[in-house]
């Protein structure tokens, strides 16, 4: 007698489907972390570029020079923004898909229980119906004196 679950195919389904939204998921994360990344560098440049042009201020500069840094300081700042967004955008994904991992987690979890539950009342019935044919070939030794060499 050989045990098989059977929602089996539902839970490999479930598990297939909650590797797909895993795999989805980390390159959710992996986006996120990407645009985060070049925000950072962006506004990292942007503060350099800050320091350096108050340092020239000090020394002086040509009006050329500052309409240029202020040139360059608008196009970085509309570039800033932009990743901003993108950054929100990822990370409004990435917590989406972090949500439906949990959600597949939860149902592949249910199936795992179910699983293991039934595993456990048919290691029962199995255990109980050894011992009730074990009750009965002893009943039957037991019914038949002359084989036992009595």
């Amino acid at each position: 007698m050989s045990y098989t679950f059977k929602f089996e195919k539902i839970l490999t389904m479930k598990e297939r489907e909650k590797d797909e939204v895993r795999a989805t998921y980390n390159q959710a994360v992996k986006r996120f972390e990407d645009a985060a990344e070049k925000l950072y560098e962006l506004l990292k440049k942007k503060e350099n570029l800050e320091e350096y042009q108050a340092t020239k201020l000090k020394n002086g500069l040509s009006v050329q020079e500052i309409r240029h840094h202020q040139q360059f300081v608008v196009n970085l700042v509309k570039l800033i923004d932009h990743s901003q967004k993108m950054v929100v955008n990822a990370r409004s994904s990435m917590n989406f898909y972090q949500e439906k991992l949990m959600e597949k987690n939860i149902e592949v979890k249910k199936f795992s229980k179910m699983k293991e539950k039934d595993v456990r009342e048919f290691n029962q019935f199995a255990k109980a119906l050894e011992a009730k044919q074990m009750d009965d070939i002893s009943l039957q030794q037991y019914m038949q004196p002359g084989k036992l060499g009595g």
